[in-house]
């Protein structure tokens, strides 16, 4: 009977919108899964991919009737949890495709973990919480330095433990927008910009792999890979793709390309490329509406609740969203280096599925329980 009365209670109160429009965009994903992956002759991406996506959906449903102030409470907990999870990549990492450490394999598990995939929703639950302890004083220096220790500890463990400079972005883009939301004072801002035109030259010639310089270099210098054979290649293929689908596409299991699984991470990294092959700008530029509807619903649903915690926290995972999604299709225009980043809900990846309904979990939970701020008429942000 309890179960019962909690389903009853998510059907009334959980946000079904949301629930829709990230169901609707997963089997917009498993379609092109199952037609990117079509050249394998073998089934197994696909039910992972559905597997992925039942459990994804299970963990909407308990974000949703779970209270993440409860988490939220245990910020050092989380804190730790986060170093400790992406520092076991030290001692059991896999190399993925990209060349970066990212991945723990478990023989129990159907596909791999990827630590900082998981832990960048804590990431946000922490930022959350403390800009909100601290929102009266939230532009004072001491507490910015805690807020940037607090992001510069993550970081450089995700960077030291396993080189992936992509997913460490990811953070770093979460961060400047949840603090900018937060009031943090435009002089901090400025100021971190001068620190990285300072820091610049370290970060180049001494922290950046040499493959990782000819990725952005060659962007706007041809004659780093001339042939198209080296740090261009996915690209090149990825934008032939692209150029084959025109308007309207090829048709889903037609594109030609991608049938012949030119591209090897095109079930991936690049699924955006397959999906413009065979369906087209059309089928692309509706992808896109259906996944910035998700990303609007988050920020709707954060300035909603009337609760500034709870605004954070949801404008903090729609900037992840919004960050992977700019990066992914821009990297398949050969706008922006390949950096290994998924579109969320459509690529094939088990960890990238799960935490992404594990987030809009989070976002569903807050609209089921709207908390007015009573104290946002006496504690102001300082600006």
């Amino acid at each position: 009977m309890r179960v019962i009365r909690w389903i009853g209670i998510f059907l009334r109160k959980a946000d079904m919108l949301l629930l829709s429009l990230c169901i609707a965009a997963s089997v917009f994903g498993i379609l092109m899964v199952s037609s990117a992956s079509a050249h394998f002759a073998s089934s197994r991406f696909v039910l992972l991919q559905v597997v992925a996506v039942l459990l994804g959906i299970a963990i909407y449903v308990l974000l949703t009737l779970f209270d993440i102030d409860i988490l939220a409470e245990q910020t050092r907990i989380l804190f730790l949890f986060n170093i400790f999870f992406i520092g076991t990549l030290f001692f059991w990492g896999v190399q993925g495709n990209t060349g970066n450490r990212s991945w723990l394999e478990f023989s129990w598990l159907p596909f791999n973990v990827q630590p900082a995939e998981i832990c960048k929703i804590t990431f946000i639950i922490i930022n959350a919480k403390l800009m909100s302890t601290y929102r009266s004083r939230i532009s004072e220096p001491r507490v910015v330095l805690l807020l940037l220790a607090h992001l510069l500890a993550t970081v450089l463990v995700i960077l030291a433990a396993s080189d992936d400079m992509g997913v460490a972005l990811i953070y770093v883009f979460v961060f400047l927008i949840m603090a900018y939301t937060a009031g943090v004072s435009k002089f901090w801002f400025l100021s971190g910009l001068g620190v990285i035109a300072v820091a610049a030259p370290v970060l180049w010639f001494v922290i950046l792999r040499q493959d990782q310089k000819n990725r952005i270099l060659a962007l706007f210098d041809p004659a780093i890979d001339p042939a198209g054979e080296g740090v261009l290649w996915q690209t090149n293929l990825s934008l032939r793709s692209i150029r084959n689908g025109g308007l309207t596409g090829m048709g889903l299991f037609h594109g030609a390309l991608t049938q012949a699984g030119v591209n090897p991470q095109q079930h991936n990294d690049f699924i955006f490329s397959a999906v413009v092959e065979e369906l087209g700008i059309i089928g692309a530029v509706i992808l896109l509406l259906l996944l910035f509807a998700i990303i609007t619903r988050c920020i709707y649903v954060g300035v909603k609740s009337g609760n500034y915690m709870r605004k954070t926290l949801c404008i903090g995972i729609a900037a992840m969203l919004l960050f992977q999604i700019t990066v992914n299709v821009g990297m398949c225009l050969g706008l922006l280096p390949v950096v290994g980043l998924t579109l969320p809900f459509i690529s094939y990846g088990g960890s990238s599925i799960v935490a992404t309904f594990f987030a809009v979990g989070i976002v569903s939970g807050v609209h089921m329980r709207p908390s007015p701020d009573h104290e946002n008429k006496y504690i102001r942000p300082q600006y």
